[in-house]
């Protein structure tokens, strides 16, 4: 009898926190979680990946976190969002993510949509759109597809300007040193002529 009370409080403790939290999560949340990510996104940075970071929260609190790794780890499949809700789903113990939110700098790519749909998270943050890659609003609609058997509530634009100049700054930074290093290079050629 008290298993059944103690199942029958933790499902009304989370019915609750759902009502408050999972549709109407107020945009300061979204921002204070979104900022956490874009600190991820500068940890990839540092290590001379594309800035993209993830955070994941259940109940209010950030379990799991992660930054693109594809350059370091050599690995087609370390992207940010990924590495996060693979830890989340560790802390957890289940791949099942019901009630969880993924916050993300950029819009998840075709992969990164299916596993979230995969994953059954419930909601997904993301900061600005990825008009090459993007399969959330940008190109597709993977994580709203009523073909699927789970749907993900999206929002959209989150602090959308800070996590699209981090990506255009780090774009622009490799143009620059990739044109240095050809100028470097073609007077190299002139001097040996």
């Amino acid at each position: 009898m008290s298993c059944d009370a103690t199942l029958f409080d933790r499902f009304e403790e989370r019915f609750f926190f759902c009502l408050l939290f999972k549709h109407k999560m107020p945009m300061d949340v979204d921002r204070k979680f979104m900022l956490e990510a874009l600190k991820q996104a500068d940890k990839a940075a540092q290590c001379g990946e594309v800035p993209v970071g993830s955070v994941v929260v259940f109940e209010g609190e950030i379990i799991a976190s992660g930054f693109n790794r594809r350059e370091s780890w050599q690995d087609p499949t370390a992207h940010a969002e990924l590495i996060a809700v693979r830890r989340a789903a560790e802390e957890l113990g289940s791949w099942r993510l019901c009630d969880c939110t993924v916050y993300v700098t950029l819009e998840p790519c075709p992969m990164c949509a299916g596993m979230l749909v995969n994953s059954r998270v419930d909601r997904l943050v993301f900061g600005a759109r990825d008009p090459k890659a993007g399969a959330v609003r940008s190109l597709f609609a993977l994580t709203e597809d009523p073909r699927l058997n789970h749907a993900v509530d999206v929002r959209e634009g989150v602090l959308s300007e800070e996590c699209g100049d981090k990506l255009t700054t780090f774009f622009r930074s490799i143009r620059r040193a990739r044109k240095a290093q050809q100028s470097s290079s073609d007077d190299n050629d002139v001097e040996a002529d």
